[in-house]
């Protein structure tokens, strides 16, 4: 304590010394710093390290210390880095709309935003158990392979279904990395991009991130609509399609079975590639969930993107792109250049959780526990917001796509808040201007059914207040 009040007293003493003199001027030598200051040596070292990181002075070895360049910015103000516009180019990141997705809820807020399970839904045993025992392998600290563990990768092959086997599959440090690496390898720069409208706000940031230009195409309650996306393939002259065609997000949409082999055709007639979002296959409410695009496809116009990191935890960043012919060298060359490799002691966690009996059974209780909750928001909303409209009752998913009766989406979002409830506004699901007032109310990351009552009830008492003033 007091040695450090003795250096602050000398450097505030050297501060004024400094002020006296012109840049370039000697300081005097150590030896006289300390028999002037009553000093000892190693307390004389550091203060002229300390007025040497702040700039003011330039220690030359052999030479001295001398007083540096004045600053135009007086000691102590806020640093400038107003030169960063200049240097930076011009590029489409919109880092805010992935924020939103992340951003934390006020303090005590019931959180009906987020896009992970709430850790009471989690497998945290499992989990815990799963990453103990891959620890405990001799090879887990090992490098592993670019493409990613040949077990893990032979796991996902089956999941896809069809006759996908483990050189057709790449595995990415969950979801959000892979739609980054696809939309990286399969388009370039300056390229249009069809999207589903609405879709997830996190793949337009990326495909933007990417120099992508996203063109929307409608959707209704059977999913996209072909007539209209044969025609934006035909006007945009876009080589990608970003779909997810099972528990879409933030709609909770499947796409018809009709309409499934129509999307595959009109792909291959325009020459395109689909990229299949299944990020959400197993959150299914107990239904039948149907294949995978992927699963159906033989000629490589699918490639598929799933991950464990929703059904799991979302530090479990574990996911996979399953491709085939050379989009997939494209695909690993992405990954090689971005990380070489996803961290080996996740993957290894991951083939251990996958291969127990606990897996399955997690699976089945998350199944009936996203279904009553679902329907507890569901009837909530109808009680307390009557005038809102939920767009379907989705069959998988963690959220509710909800209409609002007015152009009121940031009021409602700011007196949601208020009130002490997040929602997400749905302005950022649409890659143009949205066709109507949204907002996404999800029922995974709330703590039980009872947060989700009293969170409906707090989202009527915040629209009444909106229409009260």
């Amino acid at each position: 304590m007091f040695e450090s009040s003795t250096i602050e007293n000398l450097v505030t003493s050297l501060r004024a010394e400094i002020a006296r003199l012109t840049p370039g001027d000697r300081l005097p030598s150590s030896r006289d710093l300390v028999r002037r200051h009553t000093a000892s040596p190693v307390t004389v070292a550091r203060a002229v390290a300390v007025l040497a990181a702040e700039g003011a002075v330039v220690t030359r070895p052999g030479s001295g210390t001398f007083v540096a360049a004045r600053s135009s910015r007086p000691f102590g103000s806020p640093p400038d880095t107003s030169w960063q516009a200049v240097a930076l180019a011009d590029r489409s990141i919109d880092a805010h709309t992935v924020t939103d997705l992340l951003r934390p809820p006020p303090a005590d807020a019931i959180t009906m935003a987020g896009g992970y399970l709430h850790r009471s839904l989690q497998p945290a045993k499992a989990l815990g158990d799963a990453l103990a025992r891959a620890a405990r392998r001799p090879d887990a600290w090992d490098r592993a392979p670019t493409a990613g563990l040949e077990t893990l990768r032979a796991l996902f092959a089956r999941f896809t279904g069809g006759d996908m086997d483990s050189d057709d599959v790449l595995i990415t440090s969950g979801g959000q990395d892979g739609l980054s690496v696809a939309f990286r390898a399969i388009a370039a720069p300056g390229s249009p991009i069809l999207v589903e409208s609405p879709t997830y706000q996190g793949a337009l940031a990326a495909a933007r991130a990417a120099g992508l230009r996203p063109v929307p195409v409608p959707s209704d309650d059977a999913g996209i609509r072909p007539d209209l996306l044969a025609d934006a393939f035909a006007s945009s002259g876009a080589q990608l399609l970003y779909l997810q065609p099972t528990f879409h997000n933030p709609s909770g949409a499947v796409l018809s079975e009709p309409r499934r082999q129509q999307v595959l055709d009109i792909a291959r007639a325009a020459g395109a590639f689909i990229l299949e979002d299944d990020n959400a296959r197993l959150l299914g409410h107990g239904g039948t969930v149907p294949r995978p695009l992927a699963a159906d496809d033989r000629d490589g116009t699918v490639v598929y993107l799933t991950s464990l990191t929703k059904p799991a935890s979302p530090s479990l960043r574990i996911g996979a792109l399953v491709a085939r012919g050379p989009v997939m060298s494209r695909l690993r060359a992405i990954r090689l250049v971005d990380d070489f490799f996803i961290s080996r002691p996740l993957q290894e966690a991951a083939i251990e959780l996958l291969s127990t009996p606990a897996w399955d059974r997690h699976l089945r209780a998350l199944s009936a526990a996203l279904r009553e909750r679902c329907a507890t928001l569901a009837a909530g909303l109808a009680r307390h917001t009557p005038d809102w409209t939920v767009s379907r009752i989705p069959a998988g998913g963690f959220h509710l796509w909800v209409r609002l009766p007015a152009n009121s989406v940031q009021q409602v979002t700011d007196a949601a808040r208020s009130q002490g409830v997040a929602v997400s506004p749905g302005n950022g699901y649409f890659a143009a201007e949205p066709p109507a007032a949204y907002v996404r109310v999800g029922f995974a990351a709330a703590a039980d059914l009872a947060q989700l009552t009293e969170g409906a009830r707090l989202l009527g008492e915040a629209a009444r207040n909106i229409l009260a003033h």
